[in-house]
């Protein structure tokens, strides 16, 4: 299911009003806006082209991306290439865990996204630190898509209260569709299922499909045994030259969003980065 177009009513906006039609995620508009009203106009994505037009107004000047404002203001793509953060695919488990921590701090997590007007988009399913994800970024103001396979409805009881739910017929539609939606990844502590997930998204960004930054929620130490494997694999030669994969690592919740927006805010390096804390991922 695909967002449709909506009539946007005016937001204050420094004592005027203004409109916006600019779903890349405007980085200038973010400074005079809160973060309530960000968020619901930020994820009012247009499905196509078509339906872009059909939004558009004689009267508003259009960015290089051909998205309109009502107003002098745009999503600064004239200046540079720049991509907003304006969406976050969380990868987390349908269980809460065995340590408080996990559940509380997956609760921050969410509130920090949606004070800050960054969608959520997820598996779709209603426990465990999916559904505290969820209920959370909600309870902030943030947008919530949902993305579960048919065949897991009921498994992993799916959120009917998120403002967007995707139905897919199989895993792969559903990895797919989280990717695509996405501007970056987070896992949060998970069973093999979420780290199946983040492991995929790393093995894409290896073989040069996607630039998007993938983060490592390390809450109470829970990915360290992963960062030690890698290190291991590459430690052992199991790495081919110009197959690394960069990929962050934050130990405190209020780190992810400041990390995450650095990375995609962050011109297209122009040499192989050197960073220590980049680890290559072994050789599939």
């Amino acid at each position: 299911m695909s967002a449709q177009p909506s009539t946007i009513k005016p937001v204050p906006r420094n004592g005027a009003s203004i409109r916006i039609r600019c779903p890349a995620g405007c980085q200038l508009l973010r400074q005079h806006l809160d973060a309530v009203h960000f968020a619901v106009i930020t994820n009012l994505l247009y499905a196509d082209s078509a339906a872009r037009q059909g939004a558009e107004t004689a009267d508003s000047p259009a960015c290089k991306r051909g998205y309109r404002v009502l107003d002098d203001a745009c999503c600064g793509c004239e200046e540079s290439s720049m991509t907003a953060l304006s969406s976050i695919c969380v990868y987390c488990g349908s269980s809460a865990g065995g340590d408080p921590i996990y559940a509380a701090e997956a609760e921050r997590l969410g509130r920090s996204m949606g004070a800050a007007g960054i969608g959520l988009v997820y598996g779709g399913g209603s426990i465990g630190l999916m559904g505290i994800m969820a209920r959370s970024v909600m309870a902030a103001g943030g947008h919530v898509t949902g993305i579960i396979p048919q065949f897991l409805k009921e498994r992993e009881v799916m959120l009917d209260t998120a403002h967007e739910l995707v139905v897919t017929g199989d895993m792969h539609e559903r990895k797919r569709a989280m990717f695509e939606r996405s501007d970056a990844f987070v896992a949060l502590p998970g069973g093999i299922g979420t780290l199946e997930e983040l492991v995929e998204m790393m093995t894409w960004a290896q073989l040069g499909q996607h630039k998007k930054p993938v983060l490592l929620a390390n809450i109470n130490g829970f990915w360290d045994p992963l960062v030690s494997l890698l290190r291991h694999m590459a430690d052992e030669g199991f790495i081919r030259n110009g197959f690394e994969v960069s990929y962050l690592v934050a130990d405190r919740v209020e780190d992810i969003v400041p990390k995450l927006r650095a990375a995609t805010s962050a011109p297209p390096a122009k040499h192989k980065a050197t960073e220590p804390a980049s680890i290559p991922i072994a050789d599939l």
